[in-house]
C-alpha cells in the first residue's frame, strides 16, 4: 500500500535510512512497498536486498520531480520497468532536460500522477491518480472514468519528530534561510509513516481507491540476483577463448620475468590460472590488461597497485611491476574461491593522461554499458554546523565558535540548541551525489539494469550508486586512477633526453634497489619530490629506519598509515628494526610468520597469516575476516561465524583463552588502518624510480615536478630544493620562458603558469608567436606581436619577462603607460606599430631590489632572485643551521626558519598539538614540535620568518626543535607604498 517512499536518498528531502524505512515497513504492518527516491535510483538495489533478508516484498520506482514541482511517480511493474525508469532518468540528465509534466510511453511501469496536478487530461492504461490522506474528501470532484484510476497514495519522507530537520534540509538545498522556505518547497507534515490499519481507517469510505491499489501492487514484481557478476562476461566473445589467451599471455609473461626454469613461478602461475578460471575472472584480467597494453602503446607510464599486485599472473601480464613470490605476497589476498566481494586492481596514471585512458575504455566498450563508479558524499560534523548556521543566519564568528570552542558560554542559545538538537541525526547523511575518484565499471547488460547515471561536468556518465552497492550486486570495478608522481617520471625522462642528450629507462625499478647512490639519498631522507616519501612525517620516519633498503621502505610505506602509528606500533617497529633482539612475539607462530618484521604486524597480509597460521583459518576464510575487520564487507553474521571458527580452532589447540582475545584484538584493531603489502610494495617501486632521477638528475627531476604542478609542498619548496641542488633560477622570460618551466643546462627560467594573474591564453600566445616568428626584439616589438593589454603587460615588467631589453623595470613601465595611451591594439591583433616609436627621454629613475622581491612575493607568491630571508629587518640567522642539529642535542637554541607547513594533531586526553616544518637561511629542512600549552601562547601563523627558540631532541638519528617560544620576525617595509 505504500506507493512512495522517500529515504535520505532524496537529498537534502528525507530523513529516513533504509533500514529505518524497512523497520517502519514492518512495524506498521505492510508486506509491499516502493521506494521512490527523488530523480534518481541510487538506493533501490540495496533496499531490495535488505527488504528480501526481512521477509518484505520490495519495489523499485523513482519520484520524478522539476525543481520543487513534483511530476509524477513512476513504479516499475518489474525488472524491465526499473530499466526504462533508469533510462529515462538517464536521458533526462544526459539532455539535461527538466522533467515535462506528463511521462513519456512506458511499457512495464505504472504512473502514479498527483491529484492538484492531473487536471482532465486523458490517462493512459498505466496512469493513476494518487489521493493522498488529506485529499480524500476531494475524490468526489473527479469524473467517473478517473476514480477508476485512483490509488492511496500516502507518501513516507520522514518521522514525526523529524519534521524540523526536514525543513532545515530543504533550507541548505534551496540555500535559504529557514524562514524564508515557501510551502511548495517543503513537503506537508503528513508525509510520515502510517500504519497500516490506520490507513485502511482513513480510506474505509473508498474501498475502490485501495482496491485500485492493491491490484497495481499485486502486478509488481522484482526479483534481482545479487550472485552473479555482472562485469563484462568475456574479452574475446567466448570464455573458452578468453581462457586461451590468458593462459598464453600469462605463459610470454612467467618466461619474461621469470625464465623458463623457475619451477616455483611456473607453480604458482599454474594455481592461480586455475582460480582465475574457476571464478570466471579471466575477461577481468583481459580487459585490465588491455587497458594496460594501450597505456604501454602510448608510451604512457603506469602502476599497478593494490591487492592486484598479490596476483603473479599479473605481474607477468605486465600490469604490475611487483614480484609477488619475491616478497610472499599470498594471492588469496586478491582473489580466493571464498571472497564474496569482488577485488579490482589499482591502476595509476599521470594526471595529464587519465583521460586519454577514460576516452579509450568508453571508446571500446558498447555505449550504455560503460560509467564512472558513482560516489556519495555525507555531512559531516563540521559541514553539518555550517549549513545548519547559515539557515538559521548565524554569522561567520558565530559558527566558527560553535565548531571550535562548542562549549563556550555563548554558543547557548535558543538557535544553536536547535542546531545541536540535530546534529546527531544529520551525521552521516547523504548530502550529494558525486563520483568514484577512480571506479570504472564495464558491465555485460546495459548500466541501466542497476541504476540510472548521472552526467556530471566531466561529460561522462555516472552511476547514481556507489561502490559498497556495487559489490553487493556484483561488480568489480576497474580503478583507472591519477597522480601527479607518475608525470613526474615521465617528464624527467623526456627532460634529461631535451636538455642532456641521454636516454634513460625507469622500467627496471629492481636495478636501482641496489644502487648505493640512492640507497644514500633514501637513507638521508633527501626525497622532495618523490612520490609517497616526501612528506615530513615520512622524511622523519626514514631517517629514524636509517632505510637504505626496498624491503624497508615497503615496511615504512605501511607503518607511516595513522592506525598504526596510534597504536604505537610505528615507535615499536622502530625500536626492533634497531635492536631485533628486542622482539617479543606472543606465541612462536607470531616468530615463524612475522620474524621479517620482527613480530608487528605491518601489513594486512600479516592478519591473514596469523588468522591462518595461529587460527587455524584457510587463507580464503582469512581474507575475509580481515576484510570484515576492514570494515569492506557488511554481513555481520559471515564475521561471527568465522570469529566462532577462530576461537574454536584456537581451543582445540590449546591455547589460552586470554592471548587467542589478545591477538584477536590486534588483528581487528589494526586491519582496517595499514596497506597491504603489495600496496606498499607498489609505492616502493615508484618511489625508487623518482628516487634514481632525483638522485643523478635533480635539477631536470625538479623541473618535471614543477611541471606537473609538485605534490606534498607548494611551489616554492620545489624551486628552493632546486636551487640546493645547484640550478640557477631564472624569473620568467617572454624569450625564454614556456608556459611550463624549462631548462637549459643549470639554469631553470620559470613558466608563465606561475604569474597568478597572467591570462593563459596570452601564455600560450607569446610562446607561438615566438616560435613562429622568432625572438622578441624590444618592448613596441613585443606588444605589437603579442598583442598585449596595458593590465598584462604591467605583470610581465613588474615580474622582470622583458629583461632582455636591458631596460630598468620602471623605465619600462613609463614606456609602456606612453604607448598604450598613445595607440589601441588593432582588433584582431594585427600590426600595432608600423615603425618603432620614439622613447621619451625620463630621468634616471632609481631601482630597489627589495621592490623586486615585494613584486615578486605577490606576482608569484615566494621570492625568486632572492628568499624572504633577505627581506627579514634582522640579519639574525639563529644560533645553528638544520645541518648541525643533531650535533646540539639536549641544548636550548634558538633558530629562524622560513615557515613551510604544519601538521595538527588532537591529542587524547584533549587540546591539540602542531609539527612544523621550517627551511632555514641555506634553505635546508627542519621540523619543530609545538605542544598544546606552548602552541596556545605561542601560535604558529602562516607564512612568514619566524625566530624560534627550543630544545633539540633527537629520536632514533632525528633531530627536531621542542618549542618553548616562536614569533613571526618583521619584515623591511614595502619600499613600493613608500
Amino acid at each position: 500500500m505504500l506507493l512512495n517512499l522517500h529515504s535520505f536518498y532524496s537529498l537534502r528531502y528525507g530523513t529516513l535510512s533504509l533500514e529505518d524505512l524497512i523497520g517502519e515497513i514492518r512495524s506498521g504492518g505492510y508486506d509491499t512497498a516502493v521506494l521512490t527516491d527523488i530523480n534518481n535510483s541510487s538506493g533501490v538495489l540495496d533496499f531490495i536486498r535488505l527488504g528480501r533478508k526481512s521477509g518484505i516484498n520490495l519495489l523499485a520506482g523513482m519520484e520524478f520531480r522539476a525543481g520543487d514541482k513534483l511530476c509524477f511517480i513512476a513504479i516499475a511493474k518489474n525488472e524491465r520497468g526499473f530499466q526504462e525508469i533508469n533510462t529515462y532518468r538517464t536521458k533526462l540528465n544526459m539532455e539535461q532536460r527538466s522533467v515535462p509534466q506528463r511521462a513519456p510511453d512506458f511499457e512495464q511501469v505504472f504512473v502514479v500522477y498527483p491529484f492538484s496536478e492531473i487536471g482532465q487530461q486523458e490517462l493512459r492504461d498505466y496512469e493513476y491518480i494518487g489521493i493522498r490522506p488529506s485529499e480524500r474528501t476531494k475524490v468526489r470532484l473527479l469524473d467517473r472514468k478517473h476514480l477508476a484510476n485512483c490509488v492511496v497514495l500516502a507518501p513516507v519522507s520522514f518521522r514525526r519528530d523529524d519534521y524540523v530537520l526536514h525543513r532545515q534540509l530543504r533550507a541548505i538545498d534551496n540555500n535559504l534561510l529557514i524562514s524564508q522556505l515557501e510551502a511548495h518547497q517543503v513537503a506537508l507534515p503528513d508525509e510520515v509513516p502510517l500504519s497500516r490499519i490506520a490507513l485502511m481507517e482513513m480510506f474505509a469510505d473508498l474501498p475502490e481507491l485501495v482496491n485500485n491499489t492493491e491490484q497495481l501492487l499485486a502486478q509488481c514484481s522484482f526479483y534481482f540476483e545479487f550472485e552473479t557478476v555482472k562485469n563484462k562476461a568475456t574479452f574475446t566473445d567466448n570464455h573458452y577463448a578468453d581462457k586461451e589467451m590468458l593462459f598464453s599471455q600469462a605463459a610470454m609473461g612467467l618466461e619474461r620475468r621469470y625464465g623458463k626454469n623457475d619451477t616455483v613461478a611456473r607453480e604458482r602461475i599454474q594455481r592461480e590460472l586455475e582460480i582465475i578460471e574457476h571464478l570466471k575472472f579471466s575477461s577481468y584480467f583481459l580487459i585490465t590488461n588491455d587497458i594496460c597494453r594501450y597505456a604501454r602503446h602510448r608510451d604512457f607510464h603506469y602502476v599497478g597497485r593494490g591487492s592486484g599486485a598479490n596476483s603473479a599472473v599479473a605481474y607477468c601480464l605486465g600490469i604490475t611491476d611487483v614480484d609477488p613470490i619475491a616478497l610472499n605476497l599470498p594471492f588469496e589476498r586478491f582473489l580466493n574461491p571464498k571472497r564474496k566481494s569482488a577485488p579490482d586492481f589499482d591502476i595509476d596514471f599521470s594526471w595529464n593522461e587519465r583521460d586519454d585512458i577514460y576516452d579509450y575504455i568508453f571508446n571500446k566498450y558498447e555505449h550504455g554499458h560503460v560509467a564512472l563508479m558513482g560516489a556519495m558524499s555525507t555531512f559531516r560534523s563540521r559541514s553539518i554546523l555550517r549549513e545548519l548556521g547559515k539557515v538559521y543566519g548565524l554569522p561567520k564568528a558565530e559558527i566558527d565558535r560553535l565548531i571550535h570552542e562548542p562549549e563556550h558560554m555563548l554558543n547557548k542559545n535558543e538557535v544553536t540548541n536547535t542546531i545541536l538538537s540535530v546534529y546527531n541525526r544529520m551525521a552521516d547523511f547523504p548530502n550529494q551525489r558525486s563520483i568514484h575518484a577512480s571506479g570504472v565499471l564495464i558491465s555485460e547488460a546495459p548500466l541501466v539494469s542497476y541504476g540510472a547515471m548521472d552526467y556530471p561536468p566531466k561529460g561522462l556518465p555516472t552511476m547514481q550508486f556507489d561502490m559498497y552497492v556495487a559489490e553487493d550486486i556484483g561488480f568489480e570495478k576497474f580503478d583507472i586512477l591519477s597522480q601527479r608522481g607518475i608525470g613526474h617520471i615521465k617528464d624527467c625522462r623526456t627532460i634529461v633526453r631535451e636538455n642532456l642528450g641521454e636516454l634513460i629507462n625507469t622500467d627496471t625499478p629492481e636495478l636501482f634497489f641496489n644502487d648505493p647512490l640512492i640507497a644514500a639519498q633514501l637513507q638521508s631522507a633527501h626525497t622532495i619530490g618523490c612520490f609517497y616519501i616526501e612528506s615530513p612525517a615520512m622524511r622523519q620516519l626514514l631517517t629514524k629506519l636509517s632505510c637504505n633498503t626496498y624491503k624497508t621502505l615497503v615496511a615504512a610505506s605501511s607503518i607511516i598509515r595513522p592506525g598504526v602509528a596510534s597504536s604505537g606500533m610505528m615507535s615499536e617497529y622502530i625500536r626492533r628494526h634497531h635492536d631485533p633482539s628486542a622482539a617479543s612475539y606472543p606465541h612462536p607462530v607470531f616468530k615463524e610468520q612475522l620474524e621479517e618484521t620482527y613480530g608487528v604486524m605491518v601489513y594486512q597480509e600479516d592478519v591473514m597469516k596469523i588468522a591462518n597460521a595461529y587460527g587455524g583459518l584457510d587463507m580464503a576464510d582469512a581474507d575475509v575476516l580481515r576484510r570484515m575487520m576492514s570494515g569492506k564487507y557488511r554481513d555481520k553474521d559471515h564475521l561471527a561465524a568465522i570469529s566462532a571458527r577462530f576461537f574454536a580452532n584456537c581451543k582445540s589447540k590449546g591455547y589460552a583463552e586470554r592471548i587467542s582475545m589478545e591477538i584477536w584484538r590486534q588483528m581487528e584493531s589494526f586491519a582496517g588502518y595499514s596497506f597491504n603489502k603489495a600496496h606498499s610494495a607498489s609505492y616502493a617501486v615508484e618511489s625508487y624510480q623518482s628516487l634514481y632521477l632525483k638522485t643523478y638528475f635533480p635539477l631536470e627531476f625538479m623541473v618535471a615536478v614543477l611541471n606537473n604542478y609538485g605534490g606534498f609542498y607548494n611551489r616554492k619548496v620545489y624551486v628552493n630544493e632546486a636551487r640546493v641542488a645547484g640550478a640557477n633560477i631564472c624569473l620568467p622570460c617572454v624569450n625564454q620562458s614556456n608556459v611550463n618551466t624549462r631548462i637549459f643546462g643549470k639554469d631553470i627560467y620559470l613558466g608563465f603558469d606561475c604569474l597568478q594573474h597572467l591570462e593563459q591564453r596570452l601564455a600560450l600566445h607569446i610562446v607561438n608567436e615566438r616560435a613562429l616568428h622568432g625572438p622578441y626584439l624590444s618592448l613596441e616589438n613585443f606588444v605589437r606581436r603579442a598583442a598585449i593589454g596595458l593590465e598584462q603587460l604591467i605583470i610581465l615588467i613588474r615580474a622582470g619577462a622583458l629583461r632582455f631589453t636591458s631596460i630598468g623595470k620602471k623605465q619600462l613601465l613609463w614606456e609602456a603607460h606612453l604607448m598604450m595611451s598613445k595607440y589601441k591594439s588593432a582588433r584582431n591583433g594585427n600590426v600595432l606599430f608600423a615603425v618603432e616609436s620614439r622613447k621619451p627621454i625620463l630621468p634616471p629613475l632609481e631601482e630597489n631590489v627589495l621592490e623586486d622581491y615585494y613584486d615578486e612575493l605577490e606576482l608569484i607568491g615566494f621570492c625568486v632572485t632572492g628568499t624572504l630571508f633577505d627581506l627579514a629587518k634582522s640579519s639574525f640567522r639563529g644560533d645553528i643551521c638544520a645541518e648541525s642539529m643533531k650535533a646540539h642535542e639536549g641544548e636550548t637554541v634558538r633558530m629562524v626558519g622560513d615557515f613551510v607547513c604544519e601538521k595538527m594533531v588532537r591529542m587524547r586526553h584533549g587540546g591539540q598539538m602542531k609539527f612544523g616544518t621550517f627551511l632555514d637561511s641555506e634553505g635546508r629542512f627542519f621540523d619543530t614540535v609545538h605542544f598544546p600549552q606552548t602552541l596556545i601562547e605561542y601560535p604558529l601563523r602562516g607564512n612568514g620568518i619566524y625566530l624560534i627558540e627550543g630544545k633539540i631532541v633527537v629520536d632514533y638519528g632525528c633531530p627536531s626543535l621542542e618549542v618553548k617560544r616562536c614569533a613571526k620576525m618583521p619584515l623591511k617595509s614595502d619600499p613600493r607604498s613608500e
